[in-house]
């Protein structure tokens, strides 16, 4: 099954190049997942009944033309493999011109809403979503290494703002968070996006964020405040994966 929506590209989402920021673009993906949960019946409204939620634990993103101010933007996403302890969500985003933009992979945990834990995907969740061949990218999501050194860091207390609906910080924070160590022209000019997510931070957590670079790319690392546990990696590029 694909399912497809269409985002304007307003105010809040973009740089002061009038660019598309990654955070904006990432939460056009994820809604349209959404979208896509919700046809299913395994929505955000769904989880009180089911039980079940899905819990993000990797991106990995390509812009192939960068999305201005004022575009009108096609999201086309599908399930494209369900497994018993994962699944992957693959997107493709165009312009009004017909053009692609970037592409986009995801991989996804189900997570018992009562037990708040991981849980293996059953037959009856893996029959809904109508998984498709389709990859938009060559081989499986690969996992993240914090690189050898750092160059800086910087300390954040959590806020209850900052948690969504599975009670820890929503993914998309963590972008907000790199963006403080990240060199501007890094942030907004990267076009190959990775993200590993590791471990979930709570309300009142402090985390630290250590800022290197390795191999030509930039890492934001996120760690907890004895940095005896990673929560996230965030590495940009501009070099081809």
């Amino acid at each position: 099954m694909y399912v497809e929506h269409n985002f304007f590209v307003g105010l809040a989402d973009i740089d002061f190049n009038n660019n598309l920021k990654i955070k904006s673009l990432l939460e056009y993906l994820e809604d349209t997942g959404g979208i896509h949960s919700n046809k299913v019946g395994y929505g955000l409204l769904d989880i009180p009944k089911k039980k079940r939620s899905w819990v993000l634990i990797a991106w990995k993103v390509k812009i192939l033309k960068r999305p201005h101010y004022a575009e009108v933007l096609r999201i086309k996403t599908w399930s494209c493999e369900i497994k018993k302890i994962y699944a992957i969500r693959e997107y493709e985003i165009y312009n009004e011109a017909g053009e692609k933009v970037a592409i986009a992979s995801s991989k996804w945990v189900c997570f018992d809403t009562d037990k708040m834990s991981m849980t293996k995907i059953d037959e009856n969740l893996i029959k809904a979503y109508d998984s498709e061949k389709e990859r938009v990218f060559d081989g499986e999501i690969k996992k993240l290494s914090e690189p050898s050194s750092y160059i800086s860091n910087c300390q954040i207390k959590i806020s209850k703002d900052l948690i969504d609906v599975n009670r820890h910080v929503h993914n998309l924070n963590y972008i907000d968070f790199a963006s403080q160590l990240f060199p501007y022209e890094v942030m907004h000019n990267a076009t190959n996006i990775e993200v590993m997510y590791k471990k979930e931070i709570k309300e009142n957590d402090v985390i630290k964020c250590f800022y290197g670079i390795e191999d030509d790319a930039h890492y934001v690392v996120i760690k907890n405040e004895d940095e005896s546990i990673i929560h996230a990696i965030i590495k940009l590029s501009n070099n081809s994966f």
